[in-house]
């Protein structure tokens, strides 16, 4: 698969060069994270300024600034079905639901969801009513919303879970990716862990599902990134080379599948090709940011990367 993938040349020569069409600026803490809405227009960004600010990501403009009660915020989420909510979370050990259709201006969270014991790492909607939270007290959580009840905790990972993912094919499968260097298949039927991936040598920061949804990547503190299948249940791909040294803190693909995208500590987001031999050069995407990548998304239609930093910029790549 490498040799055909290498014998049209280097990836970047064959596909028009991703370049930086957007600069959004507004934040005056360190982005910590970002999350696209199904649009693919709009996206939420989360600070330690203690602000959740929803972009338009092409004309750059705030459409929405929520104030936050606590300012160490470590993730945010956009409901994808309907796009009224937004959740995020973080030191406060809480998940804060806001509903961005009724805000006011003192914006009350609609639902707090209280039951981790150690911070919030990550949270993705399922739907409307349901959302899966991830926590450092290396448990991850299924929730009802509207209830604020937990639905089923999963706690198999025995050190913090820092990122969780949900299958693009099938709502009932979650993968989650933990400081335990394991990540971990999850069913919501049934509540239990269905399949344990071993390969990573230091923490795992991030989780992304392949697009059809049989396989996910990792992004890691070895300086890795790699790809899994679940048919196989193995590592299929390994992406990083001795001169790449720093950690990496979020992952995700193009829509194809084509090409994964990792942040890394080093201010660099750097694009491989998952078919080709893990020792090819990655790119790096010019003008990079200048501080630490902590987060990067793809959106649905497919048509562009986001990545945040701690030099409180969200740039937009297509």
């Amino acid at each position: 698969m490498g040799a055909v993938a290498a014998s049209k040349g280097p990836l970047r020569e064959i596909r028009k060069p991703i370049k930086m069409r957007r600069t959004l600026k507004g934040h005056f803490g360190k982005v910590y994270a970002m999350h696209w809405a199904s649009d693919s227009q709009s996206l939420v960004s989360a600070s330690q300024d203690g602000k959740l600010i929803i972009w338009d990501a092409y004309t750059t403009n705030k459409t929405n600034a929520i104030p936050l009660r606590s300012s160490w915020v470590m993730t945010c989420a956009f409901e994808q079905s309907k796009g009224n909510l937004i959740a995020c979370g973080g030191l406060d050990n809480v998940c804060s639901i806001y509903n961005i259709q009724n805000q006011s201006a003192n914006a009350r969270a609609t639902k707090e969801l209280v039951a981790h014991d150690g911070y919030l790492s990550c949270c993705r909607f399922t739907d409307e009513g349901h959302i899966i939270t991830s926590s450092g007290d290396s448990s991850c959580i299924y929730w009802d919303i509207n209830s604020g009840e937990v639905l089923k905790t999963f706690s198999d990972h025995t050190g913090d879970v820092m990122s969780v993912a949900i299958s693009p094919e099938n709502s009932n499968v979650f993968v989650s990716g933990s400081v335990d260097k394991t990540a971990k298949i999850w069913d919501l039927r049934n509540g239990k862990c269905v399949q344990t991936h071993v390969g990573h040598e230091n923490d795992i920061n991030s989780v992304a599902f392949f697009s059809d949804g049989n396989g996910f990547g990792t992004g890691s503190d070895d300086s890795t990134c790699r790809l899994f299948d679940m048919r196989s249940y193995g590592e299929v791909n390994k992406f990083g080379n001795e001169k790449i040294t720093s950690g990496i803190t979020s992952v995700a693909f193009s829509r194809s599948g084509r090409l994964m995208f990792g942040g890394y500590d080093d201010f660099s987001t750097y694009v491989w090709d998952t078919l080709a031999d893990s020792s090819q050069a990655a790119y790096a995407l010019p003008t990079q940011h200048e501080n630490r990548v902590s987060c990067l998304g793809v959106n649905v239609k497919g048509d562009a990367l986001c990545t945040g930093s701690w030099d409180t910029n969200l740039k937009i790549w297509a």
